[in-house]
């Protein structure tokens, strides 16, 4: 322990989120960080526990307690007090393939299972490990890793995602000829298309992808496994094949939407907005500019729908959440607020959330333009943009189908493994586990190329 008395001395001392009426005007990251001395403190409040339940990763009473990555955080807290940014470096990546991407948009639970959180607030976990990847890059740190080792093997990762990068670039540093497909025109999944620029720049996203093609990983854009030809010349070419293609079936919005126009689900909404702001493509589905804007549903992506139609200019913006207000009200019985919500009362005066309320029906004008929602409750509200920010229902049959792999919701394996039906054929990610988040997938990616690794060799040696 570098500074037995640092969580006496220093308190916590948080990335500075931008004020909200500036943020909403333009698409820049959300948070200004904390650097220099204040960040080395900030490592210096680490406890460095006898038992670090920050890195522990189990569930416990039905709750995940620590990291899912199990990342070393005592270990890098201590080497970034003292300023050695290097070492700190190497044992972050040692268990996180991506911290500039859970350094930006993980829940932290490490940070809700730090110790010092019991009787004071908790370590910037979360923060200090976005310092310490951004310091790399910055500073010439993250240099392309080549292995001596060439197995002679063949893989072939379908999806980009934060699973199939992690799987990817954990195969491809064993030694493996690794080979990414994605069916979008970017490399990337959710990274690139569902998470909105001010919470993960594409330029992060892209910084990691071009390191990885340094390093000697294959990207294939605009190429749609589900295709049968495709899926069956992939399966004939490749020793293992990894379906990494996330949850992509939306969970119904639960009224009839048949000929109304106006209606769409978050993901869709969210990637033809990453393709207007960032990559200059235009989109059929329709912009929240000028537009009343109701939002179904709570949770992560909702928000950045809130968020989104914010920076896009809507008349006005709701956000309809099924329960009830007091489920939603913390200890000393405030109701908290997301980034978004934030910004919408700073925009309009009020949270977005109406609570206890769910969808009756729509109504649209002779044209079938969408023009109110009304709720079940009987009250009717203006609405010329209604997305389904309800959830997923389960990853894509036509993949599965075209590789032969057997599914439900998700892709059949046995329990705790990742090999399909198909022997040669892996899955990990939200197609293995369900909808879940960034750091799980990455977790999940990692986990699958151990297994894969040893089905190719017959032992491995990665962790």
């Amino acid at each position: 322990m570098g500074k037995p008395t640092g969580f006496l001395e220093y308190g916590r001392c948080e990335n500075r989120l931008r004020p909200a009426l500036e943020r909403v005007k333009d698409w820049e990251e959300l948070y200004v960080p904390v650097e220099g001395a204040r960040r080395l403190e900030q490592g210096a409040r680490c406890m460095n526990c006898g038992i670090p339940f920050c890195q522990a990763g189990v569930l416990f009473e039905g709750r995940l307690l620590g990291c899912p990555l199990h990342n070393l955080i005592p270990e890098w807290n201590d080497m970034l007090m003292d300023g050695n940014y290097g070492h700190a470096l190497a044992r972050l990546l040692k268990t996180n393939n991506f911290p500039e991407f859970t350094g930006r948009v993980c829940p932290a639970f490490c940070e809700q299972a730090c110790t010092c959180g019991l009787y004071d607030a908790p370590v910037t976990v979360h923060d200090n490990e976005r310092s310490i990847i951004e310091h790399a890059f910055a500073n010439g740190l993250m240099k392309p890793r080549f292995t001596k080792n060439v197995s002679g093997k063949n893989v072939v990762v379908v999806g980009s995602g934060p699973a199939g990068l992690a799987v990817a670039d954990q195969l491809n540093h064993r030694g493996h000829s690794v080979t990414v497909i994605e069916k979008h025109p970017r490399a990337g999944g959710i990274l690139a298309y569902g998470i909105p620029n001010m919470k993960l720049p594409k330029s992060v996203v892209q910084r990691r992808i071009d390191l990885m093609t340094d390093e000697g990983v294959t990207f294939i854009t605009g190429l749609d496994a589900s295709e049968p030809a495709v899926a069956q010349r992939l399966s004939r070419e490749f020793d293992a094949v990894i379906l990494c293609c996330g949850a992509e079936e939306p969970r119904s919005i639960g009224v009839d939407s048949a000929g109304i126009r106006g209606v769409c689900y978050a993901m869709d909404f969210l990637h033809a907005s990453a393709d207007r702001t960032q990559y200059g493509i235009e989109s059929e589905l329709p912009s929240a500019e000028g537009k009343h804007v109701v939002i179904i549903g709570t949770g992560n992506t909702a928000s950045d729908c809130v968020a989104t139609s914010l920076r896009q200019g809507c008349r006005s913006v709701l956000q309809l959440v099924r329960r009830g207000r007091g489920d939603y009200l913390d200890s000393d019985g405030r109701l908290p607020q997301d980034y978004a919500q934030e910004e919408a009362e700073a925009v309009f005066g009020a949270d977005p959330r109406v609570f206890g309320q769910s969808l009756a029906s729509l109504q649209a004008d002779e044209a079938g333009r969408l023009r109110a929602v009304v709720t079940k409750s009987g009250e009717e509200l203006p609405c010329e943009l209604l997305i389904g920010a309800t959830g997923f229902a389960g990853c894509r049959a036509d993949v599965c189908e075209a590789f032969g792999v057997e599914r439900d919701r998700t892709v059949k394996t046995e329990a705790g493994r990742f090999r399909t039906s198909v022997p040669h054929i892996f899955t990990a990610g939200d197609m293995h586990r369900g909808q879940s988040l960034v750091v799980h997938a990455i977790a999940e990616g990692r986990a699958a190329a151990i297994e894969v690794d040893r089905y190719l060799m017959g032992y491995t040696n990665l962790i």
